[in-house]
């Protein structure tokens, strides 16, 4: 016989040609409809089952049907929710008239861009470009440092106005993200009052902060990627396009706030290669699997990497003059800010030049030494890398001993390939030396680097060969330029390489860049290789380095990403200092340590603490690991045939709704014990987002399993009135409270709470 259907999650149809017993066989293209029995891989029914009646709209009329905004009932809800929001968030936002925890780094990001000056920092430039919005909109002239007491003439109300927008928006992204999950609109209104009524959620909403932003697109993205499942049965329609378009953009924003963001890319990445899976599975055909496929990865790949991109493209534009983060960046960048010390200076190296050398390994530096030495090996002078402009990074290139040449008369001398030079340290008067009697400090199979002679010894030690690798301008001349010539410098007495790894050395050699002499060394790897970043020689005329240099945006992007990353992971806790700020990821979830958001904690001083609604992040916590439970349960249930209760949908409802929030926790949350940087409790707020919304989808399921009509309103308007008894009960450190913290000691639950008192100090 021959039956027909269709595929309910997707809107293709097919037809399966089998025996009469009922037996399958081959399919065949196209048809009109299908019964479907799919299952996933956590045992349940893949996409709902069809009704008795055949009606394809049956499950519009239960509880687990697909819900769609409905103006007239959704629109006053929405806008309760949001004005209810706005008041915890806007009320009394301008209390504390101080630059307040982190506004002092965030703040002054945003003056940077006012002022149009380069910096660098740990995280992806849009969340700070809006921060920069803020100031320019609230009329800042970038003057301010964001130190101590905001001045008259900073609007800070504004800019605190501005992030808290942000974090407003998460509620009534809350209630469309859950009704396009599936939930009922009693519990779309309970899981957005869970986001208003956090107290968390709500101090971090007050300040001028990179978090909201970051917590606002991690919102866009679960609503426009629930949107996006809820519209599966109509693949290629209108609104199908808009809400994957949407995630698509919703990710490219939040991984260019903060790389945290990559967690949500994750979470839709997963979301996907399970979608495609399904039809993989139902036998869809290869052309149209095909064009699911290209149309995800346009959306979900290519529309991130765009925006990503774009955000450091505005981002280079916008700071094109000289400024604290240059010497994060190489010379060929530096050279193109306005008032760059590198934009105008000699571009052909002679002898007797004054030089700043940069390795090209990103994370080392520039070469560097000091009147201090190498505790254990030879004890001479310690050779490092340096990471900012110092006068110890000046080095002077000179000939071999026994070459007399007069610097200041004699004919210039270029440097070329091949050319045997010495390096002496300007501040020191010590020449670059080498040996094979003692290995480096710390990667002991290369040579130690020193400084070590005086200029007149006659010591083949000091004397190494230039080596040009590339030269990146018009003029190939076999010459050593500045900034264009990527070169190598080899140790004539032992055949290494000088070489810089980005390996940091211990305290001894304060936490700089080790030196070394490399032996075996891939001549064309980047530790060997070395440029002249800065020359200064008066004999020699200075130019415009700029029609030198080739702009490479994608080198430059790269570039800073690296460093970025480097950055990051050396933000690392030092074990044996107390930091009342800091905290261990198990400790989140159980709230065991929240952060007081001051240094200050006196009786006049306006405290604020970050701590959660304690009800909502416990309960929170306990549904994280029921949901997982659950699954295990049914599935066993399914494995052993035992029959079930479910609704109709009610699975498909379970699975679908519940899988986004859970796994958003998990991936939100899990990571952070791989990690090896610092961690704070703000760090948890994106996976405390999904976990409220999980508990809200619990509390409306288990009511539902459990409770009538009539008691389930009852359970609903406990967890309301619970939750704001809680927020009220702890919204003097979210509104920021005047007064002895003794005062407020009974509201210390859990002995490891700093109130009042700092458990963890000496």
């Amino acid at each position: 016989m021959t039956t027909t259907g269709r595929y309910p999650a997707y809107g293709h149809t097919y037809n399966r040609i089998g025996s009469n017993d009922g037996g399958s066989g081959p399919v065949e293209y196209p048809a009109e409809k299908r019964s479907v029995g799919a299952k996933n891989p956590a045992g349940f029914t893949a996409y709902p089952q069809a009704s008795k009646s055949g009606s394809r709209n049956s499950l519009t009329d239960i509880p687990y049907g697909h819900k769609r905004w409905t103006t007239n009932i959704d629109g006053p809800v929405v806008l309760f929710v949001t004005l209810l929001c706005a008041f915890t968030r806007l009320y009394q936002i301008g209390k504390r008239s101080r630059v307040t925890w982190d506004e002092s780094h965030f703040g002054k990001f945003g003056a940077y861009y006012i002022n149009r000056t380069f910096y660098s920092d740990v995280h992806p430039p849009l969340a700070k470009m809006l921060i920069g919005l803020s100031e320019w909109m609230a009329g800042h002239n970038g003057t301010f440092r964001f130190k101590e007491e905001y001045p008259e003439y900073v609007n800070y109300v504004f800019m605190r106005c501005f992030t808290a927008f942000f974090g407003i928006a998460l509620a009534p992204l809350a209630y469309i993200a859950c009704l396009q999950l599936g939930m009922r609109r009693q519990a779309c209104a309970l899981a957005s009052l869970f986001v208003v009524l956090d107290n968390a959620l709500c101090v971090m909403s007050r300040f001028i902060l990179l978090d909201e932003p970051l917590l606002c697109f991690t919102a866009l993205s679960l609503c426009a990627v629930a949107g996006f499942q809820n519209s599966r049965h109509q693949p290629f329609s209108t609104r199908w396009w808009r809400w994957l378009i949407l995630t698509g953009v919703a990710l490219g924003c939040v991984v260019s706030s903060k790389w945290v963001g990559l967690f949500a890319i994750a979470l839709v990445g997963l979301y996907t290669v399970e979608d495609l899976l399904r039809m993989y599975a139902a036998r869809m055909p290869v052309h149209r699997l095909g064009r699911h496929f290209s149309a995800r990865a346009t959306c979900l790949i290519a529309i991130p990497l765009v925006i990503y991109a774009l955000c450091f493209r505005i981002h280079f534009a916008v700071l094109n003059r000289s400024g604290p983060g240059d010497s994060s960046m190489p010379p060929t960048f530096q050279a193109r800010l306005r008032g760059s010390r590198l934009r105008h200076q000699p571009f052909d190296v002679m002898f007797g030049s004054a030089l700043n050398i940069r390795s090209m390994n990103p994370g080392s530096g520039l070469l560097h030494s000091h009147a201090h030495n190498y505790p254990d090996g030879s004890q001479q002078q310690q050779i490092t890398c340096y990471g900012h402009k110092d006068k110890n990074n000046d080095w002077v290139i000179i000939k071999p001993a026994g070459q007399e040449y007069n610097y200041t008369n004699e004919p210039l001398a270029p440097i070329r390939s091949g050319d045997t030079v010495r390096l002496l340290h300007r501040g020191t008067n010590t020449i670059l030396h080498s040996h094979s009697k003692f290995n480096a400090p710390v990667t002991t199979s290369d040579l130690e680097v020193t400084g070590y002679g005086k200029r007149k010894w006659m010591d083949k030690n000091n004397n190494w060969r230039i080596e040009i690798v590339r030269e990146d301008s018009a003029k190939k001349d076999n010459q050593l330029h500045a900034i264009t010539t990527q070169f190598r410098l080899r140790h004539l007495a032992t055949g290494c390489l000088l070489s810089s790894a980005a390996v940091k050395l211990p305290a001894w050699g304060f936490r700089q860049t080790e030196v070394t002499c490399a032996r075996g060394a891939s001549d064309t790897a980047t530790p060997v290789l070395w440029v002249v970043e800065r020359h200064i020689n008066s004999r020699v005329p200075s130019i415009d380095m700029r029609p030198m240099i080739k702009s490479s945006f994608v080198r430059d992007f790269v570039r800073l990403n690296i460093e970025m990353a480097r950055s990051n992971n050396a933000l690392v806790p030092d074990k044996d200092k107390y930091n009342h700020l800091e905290s261990d990821p198990w400790t989140w979830p159980f709230l065991i340590y929240p952060m007081r958001m001051l240094g200050s904690w006196k009786k006049n001083d306006i405290k604020y603490y970050e701590i959660g609604n304690p009800l909502l992040w416990w309960s929170a916590t306990f549904v994280c690991f029921l949901y997982p439970l659950q699954l295990i349960y049914y599935y066993v249930q399914n494995q052993r045939r035992i029959p079930n209760t479910w609704a109709p949908g009610e699975e498909h409802y379970f699975w679908n709704a519940g899988k986004l929030l859970w796994f958003g926790w998990a991936l939100h949350y899990l990571p952070f014990f791989l990690m090896g940087r610092v961690t704070y409790i703000h760090h948890y707020l994106p996976a405390l987002y999904f976990s409220l919304l999980l508990l809200a989808f619990e509390v409306d399921y288990c009511s539902r399993r459990l409770f009538g009509a009539h008691i389930q309103r009852l359970v609903f308007l406990f967890w309301i009135s619970a939750v704001a008894a809680v927020f009220y009960w702890f919204s003097p450190f979210t509104f920021g409270y005047v007064g002895e913290a003794t005062d407020l000691k009974h509201r210390q639950w859990l002995s490891t709470w700093n109130i009042y008192k700092d458990h963890n100090t000496f």
